[in-house]
C-alpha cells in the first residue's frame, strides 16, 4: 500500500470543523475560482457592451436587440437546479470545466454566428437567441457548482466568507469587459472584443483542468472524508422539507425582494452601454463602463463590515437583515429618480455608480437570508431563489427594449425599476424574516 494512504488511513476521524482542502489548496482553488467567476461575467458583459456597435452594423430595433440581451437569461434560469445536481454526484469542479469550455467557445465564436445569421434575414434574430440561450444555460451551472464544491471541501464555518468573496469576481468581471473591452472596441472593432475574451475565458478552462484539478492526483485520501460528505449531503438532500418552505412567508419575501432587486441589477447590467451611447454619445466608452462598477467591491465590503458591527452589538439578524437591505433599495431608488430627471452626464455618471453600489448592500441581506431561513438546507434554498431571481433578466430586459422601441423613453425604464424596488422593499420589511424556518 501507498506510504502516504496508509499514513492517511490512520489519522483518525475528520470532523466537520476540519476541511478537506489543505491550507495550499484553498489559495489555488480561491484563485482559481476567483478568476473563473472574473472570465464569466467578463463573457456575459460582453454582448451588453458591444450590443449598441453590433445592433448599429447589423441594423436591430431596440427590440431586437432587448430579445438579444434578455434571451441569455432564458437559459440561465434552467441550469440552476440542475448543476447542482451533477456538482454533488460528479463534481462541481468537472461541471465548471465543461460549462466554462462551452461558454469560452461560443463568446470567441460569436462574430461569426452574427455574421453568418445575418445571411438568412428572417432568422437572423431567432439564430442568435438560441445561442445566447444555450450560453446562459452554460453559465448558469457555475454558482451552483461553486457553492456544491466549496460546501464539500471546506469546514461549515468557512463557506459563507468563501462564497462571498468568490462573488466579488462577478464585479471584477465587468470591470475587465468595460475597461479591456472599451478599448479593443475602440481600436480594433466589435468583434475583436468576442474573440480575446473567449480566448481569455478557454485559457482560464485550461488553467482549471491542468493545474487546479491536477491537484487532486496528489491528495492525501482520509478514509473518514467520504462518511462525512456522504452524511452530509444525506441529510441535506433527501430530507428538503420544501412544503414547510413553501407555507413560510418569510421564505417568499427572500425569493421576491431578491428578485424585485436584480430586475434592477439584470435591466443596468445589459442596458448601461446602450443608455451611455443614446444618451451621451460622445462620452468614453471605457468611463461609463468602468466607473460604476467600481462602487460594487468596496460597498460589498463596507455592508459585510457594517452588519458584523450591528450583530456584535446585539442587533437582532432579522433587524439587521432588514436596515441592510434599506440601504441599497433607498439609494437606488433616489438614484433612478434622479437619473430620469437628469440631462448631465456627470450627474447620470454618479447616480449609475450609486445603483450598482447598492447592490453590494443586496449581497449582505436578501442574498445570505437564505442561510438564516434554512441553516441546513441553504444551497437548495438559494438555488431556487436564484433562478426565481433570474426571471426578470429575461423579463425585465425585453421589456426594457420594447419600452424603449415603443416610447424611447428612458425615464420610464427607470421608474419601472424604481417601482419593482419598491415592491421588493415593502414586502421584505413587512414579511422578512431571520428567524429559521428549519
Amino acid at each position: 500500500m501507498d506510504e502516504k494512504l496508509k499514513y492517511s488511513l490512520l489519522r483518525g476521524e475528520l470532523v466537520d470543523t476540519q476541511s478537506i482542502w489543505s491550507r495550499n489548496e484553498k489559495r489555488v482553488w480561491f484563485i482559481t475560482l476567483l478568476t473563473g467567476t472574473c472570465m464569466l461575467y467578463s463573457t456575459r458583459t460582453t454582448m451588453p457592451l458591444l450590443v449598441p456597435a453590433v445592433a448599429a452594423a447589423q441594423k436591430w430595433s431596440k427590440t431586437d436587440s432587448g430579445t438579444v440581451l434578455s434571451s441569455f437569461f432564458w437559459g440561465y434560469t434552467l441550469t440552476q437546479v440542475m448543476g447542482g445536481y451533477f456538482s454533488d454526484r460528479y463534481g462541481g469542479q468537472r461541471v465548471i470545466l465543461f460549462a466554462a469550455i462551452g461558454w469560452s467557445i461560443i463568446t470567441f465564436l460569436m462574430p461569426t454566428i452574427i455574421w453568418s445569421a445575418a445571411s438568412v434575414k428572417s432568422y437572423t434574430i431567432p439564430i442568435i437567441v438560441t445561442i445566447r440561450i444555450l450560453n446562459g444555460a452554460l453559465q448558469g451551472v457555475h454558482f451552483p457548482s461553486m457553492i456544491s464544491l466549496t460546501s464539500q471541501n471546506l469546514c461549515q464555518s468557512e463557506r459563507s466568507s468563501f462564497f462571498g468573496l468568490l462573488t466579488s469576481g462577478s464585479a471584477m468581471g465587468t470591470l475587465l469587459t468595460g475597461i479591456l473591452g472599451s478599448f479593443v472596441l475602440d481600436y480594433f472593432g466589435w468583434s475583436y472584443v468576442f474573440r480575446v475574451i473567449g480566448l481569455m475565458g478557454f485559457a482560464w478552462a485550461l488553467v482549471l483542468r491542468y493545474y487546479a484539478m491536477a491537484g487532486e492526483r496528489n491528495r492525501i485520501i482520509n478514509i473518514s472524508t467520504p462518511a462525512r460528505l456522504c452524511g452530509n449531503k444525506a441529510l441535506t438532500e433527501a430530507s428538503v422539507p420544501w412544503l414547510r418552505f413553501f407555507s413560510r412567508l418569510s421564505f417568499w419575501a427572500c425569493v421576491l425582494t431578491h428578485a424585485c432587486e436584480m430586475n434592477c441589477f439584470f435591466v443596468l447590467l445589459s442596458w448601461l452601454p446602450t443608455y451611455f451611447h443614446d444618451g451621451f454619445p460622445h462620452a468614453k466608452g471605457w468611463v461609463v463602463n468602468m466607473i460604476p462598477w467600481l462602487a460594487l467591491p468596496p460597498c460589498t465590503f463596507f455592508a459585510k463590515y457594517l452588519t458584523t458591527r450591528l450583530i456584535a452589538r446585539e442587533w437582532s439578524t432579522t433587524t439587521v437583515r432588514k436596515l441592510i437591505q434599506s440601504c441599497c433599495f433607498a439609494s437606488q431608488n433616489v438614484a433612478l429618480f434622479v437619473m430620469s430627471r437628469t440631462t448631465d452626464f456627470h450627474t447620470a455618471l454618479i447616480c449609475m455608480t450609486i445603483i450598482i453600489g447598492g447592490t453590494g448592500f443586496h449581497n449582505n441581506a436578501v442574498t445570505v437570508n437564505p442561510q438564516d431561513l434554512a441553516p441546513l438546507h441553504s444551497g437548495s434554498v438559494f438555488g431556487l431563489m436564484n433562478t426565481v431571481g433570474a426571471i426578470p433578466g429575461f423579463l425585465g430586459v425585453y421589456l426594457a427594449g420594447h419600452i424603449l422601441e415603443l416610447t424611447q423613453s428612458w425615464p420610464m425604464v427607470f421608474s419601472a425599476a424604481a417601482g419593482i424596488n419598491l415592491i421588493g422593499w415593502i414586502i421584505f420589511l413587512i414579511f422578512g424574516s431571520a428567524e429559521a424556518i428549519v
